[in-house]
Formats: C-alpha cells, structure tokens, sequence
C-alpha cells in the first residue's frame, strides 16, 4: 500500500469514528459561582482513574452545562466537580475526602466511597446524550 492508500484509509478511518460519535451535554447542579465546573465520562476500566473524555465550563451559579464532544455510543459513566480554586484537581482532606463539590451522573452515591460504574452509568447513543449530575 503506497503513502496516498494510507493517508485515504486513514481519514476514512477518522471520518468514521466521528460520525458514530455523540456529544454528551452534562447538567450540573449545585454549582456556586468560584471556579470551573470539570467533567469526565468514563468507561468502566477506567472509572475513577483517567478518564478518556473531558471538558470544563466557567461556573455558573445554580446549573452548569458542559459540553463533552466525540464520546462513541456505548456505557458511560459521568463525574463532575467543582474546581473552586482553579488548581484544576480535586482537593481533598487529609484522610482522602473531597474537599470541594463532586458528584456522579444518576445521583450514584457511595455508602463508604465512591459509588459503583454500573450505579453511574448512563447510555449514549449515536449522535447526543444528556447526564444530570448534582454537586454535593
């Protein structure tokens, strides 16, 4: 396959992946108004950890909407938080509690720490998904 062949396969590859991708529109309660609003949406490998799609949004007081563009349809979880301080990561206490507002897509909450993927977890189809996610 000549360099032309591959550079055509490889857009067509590109072109298809992006037309099966969705964008998820996040709404976020709870937000005061410090900081940004920071959203991920996870898979179930990497719940919790690095999550492959992210985007974040000015704070708004009341509802936050942050857009997250070129999720592929399938299970997803969403966790948002709100990063008061602008350090663009997650405070927390001395013994691992969040010290700034967090909460998970479907109101998932733990018992004794963060709540289970399949508690969180939303479908996304095709083209567009909506998650609600109310800060705590």
């Amino acid at each position: 396959m000549n360099q032309l062949s591959r550079f055509v396969a490889c857009a067509a590859l590109m072109c298809a992946l992006n037309a099966s991708a969705a964008t998820v529109e996040v709404r976020v309660s709870g937000v005061t108004a410090k900081g940004n609003v920071k959203v991920a949406v996870c898979d179930r490998e990497r719940f919790l950890k690095q999550c492959a799609w992210s985007a974040s949004a000015p704070a708004q007081p009341g509802e936050t909407t942050v857009v997250v563009k070129g999720v592929p349809a399938g299970t997803w979880a969403v966790l948002a938080y709100q990063d008061e301080n602008g350090n663009n990561e997650l405070d927390r206490n001395f013994v691992g509690m969040p010290k700034e507002p967090y909460g998970f897509s479907r109101d998932a909450r733990g018992k004794f720490g963060p709540p289970s993927f399949e508690d969180a977890a939303i479908e996304v189809g095709e083209t567009q998904a909506t998650a609600t996610v109310r800060l705590r």
